[in-house]
């Protein structure tokens, strides 16, 4: 039997899992959870319609469940929490980690909130609140508690024995954490030095006291890009006086990078970065609603431009065949340099020192890309209407339009940028009006001045 002829449901596990459930077959459901782990169950929850998503959670394995809610999407999460009993929620975060505690208490409704602090104990609150306190995006609000932490004056061999004590290390623990006897940071000591060097040696002569560090304050944008840098597994956090409060682990900063990407490209679209696939459609509407009206109002912009040459268009037909390819090439253009832009920008990578290289650099990339394909489309338009004069306004036309979109689509997000608001949620939209509306009105005024 070749493999064509297979049922879908015995390969896909989205169709197994819809399969098995119109079929009512819980405890197969039940078994293929169980072999699946934290990161497979949460891509199929992701996958699955919000009906299916409920159905299916109360056969995830309780032990699992807190580490499934976590690698979820925030939208997903906060989606299927808001549908299940606040007893099934409330029983499925008690092993979650502090920091995405936070994370999930200041994303659900206040009363689900509430129940959820309510079932911590004491201390949990007290930890819960104290880390609340930080600022969003800030080093405080995404470090780990547990690390182990030792002092310069000790010898290899004894910190050695210490660690053979230990049932296990914290995850991605590349290095134990120095401090003196009043907790300040020193240094880290990294695995490999306290594997490969002597016994007798201390601590301090083999520990990296440059090792990095970020403040408890320190927004993530300040830090993320250390661990690709560094090639390292985690860095300590300290508070403002230097003393070791926590640290930051690479699965962390991992995150955070995913999150920031997932913010770009959906902001590109004029979406939100926590939008779930199979969100109700009356909330999805919404949110896509008014970038949509935002765009109506800049096309409608561009319209009126169009409009004032009515006349000229009347009388050569052959500009309403050609405008489009003004206002496209354009537009192509200038997102090339945007993207580039909100890269740079998010990377760090522009800064006052270099932005007029950079603007140097696009206008010449423009010039060079509006000449070679302004002789291409003035030729093709030559050939097409026969008439030379068409063909140069076209030409002259695409030229101009370059080099606006290379302006304004480094200066767009710049603007933005400095005025506190999201270049990736409304540069495009912005590039495009720009784009369009000098587009037609150097094509179209062009056509006036010469043709008429």
């Amino acid at each position: 039997m070749t493999s064509s002829t297979r049922h879908p449901a015995e390969f896909d596990p989205i169709a197994l899992v819809i399969d098995l459930h119109e079929r009512n077959e819980p405890q197969r459901i039940r078994d293929f959870l169980q072999e699946q782990d934290e990161v497979e169950v949460a891509h199929l929850l992701e996958s699955l319609p919000p009906r299916e998503r409920q159905y299916i959670w109360e056969f995830i394995p309780a032990a699992c469940q807190a580490d499934v809610l976590e690698e979820l999407d925030d939208g997903v999460r906060n989606n299927l929490l808001e549908a299940l009993p606040e007893a099934s929620v409330i029983r499925a975060i008690r092993e979650m980690e502090e920091a995405e505690l936070v994370d999930l208490l200041e994303s659900v409704p206040d009363r689900l909130a509430g129940a959820i602090l309510k079932s911590l104990t004491e201390g949990a609150r007290t930890a819960i609140q104290q880390r609340r306190e930080y600022p969003e995006e800030s080093a405080g609000r995404y470090m780990d508690t547990e690390w182990i932490a030792i002092r310069a004056d000790v010898s290899l061999d004894v910190v050695a024995r210490y660690l053979k004590r230990l049932d296990a290390l914290p995850p991605h623990t590349d290095g134990l954490m120095v401090i003196d006897r009043e907790g300040y940071y020193q240094g880290k000591l990294s695995l490999s030095s306290l594997l490969t060097g002597h016994g007798s040696k201390r601590v301090a002569d083999v520990m990296q006291v440059d090792a990095d560090k970020v403040g408890v304050l320190d927004l993530s944008e300040d830090w993320v890009d250390l661990f690709e840098e560094r090639e390292t597994e985690s860095i300590a956090v300290v508070d403002a006086d230097g003393k070791l409060v926590g640290r930051i682990a690479v699965d962390d900063a991992l995150d955070i990078i995913r999150e920031l990407a997932d913010h770009q490209v959906m902001h590109m679209a004029g979406l939100d970065e926590d939008e779930d696939l199979f969100a109700p459609i009356i909330p999805s509407a919404k949110r896509r609603m008014f970038w949509l009206g935002i765009n109506l109002l800049t096309a409608f912009l561009a319209s009126s431009v169009i409009g004032l040459f009515a006349a000229t268009l009347e009388k050569l037909v052959a500009l309403a065949v050609l405008m489009p390819i003004v206002a496209s090439m354009g537009g192509i253009a200038g997102s090339q340099t945007l993207t580039l832009a909100i890269r740079g920008l998010a990377l760090g990578q522009i800064s006052a020192a270099n932005t007029r290289w950079l603007a140097i650099k696009e206008v010449v990339i423009a010039g060079i890309n509006g000449v070679v394909w302004a002789v291409v489309v003035g030729l093709i338009a030559w050939l097409w209407f026969h008439d030379p004069k068409l063909a140069g306004v076209l030409a002259a036309a695409m030229i101009i339009n370059q080099f606006a979109a290379a302006i304004a689509g480094l200066a767009v997000p710049l603007v933005l940028e400095r005025s506190g608001i999201d270049p990736a949620l409304s540069g495009s939209v912005i590039l495009t009006t720009v784009t369009d509306v000098v587009g037609f009105m150097s094509f179209l005024g062009l056509a006036t001045w010469l043709l008429l």
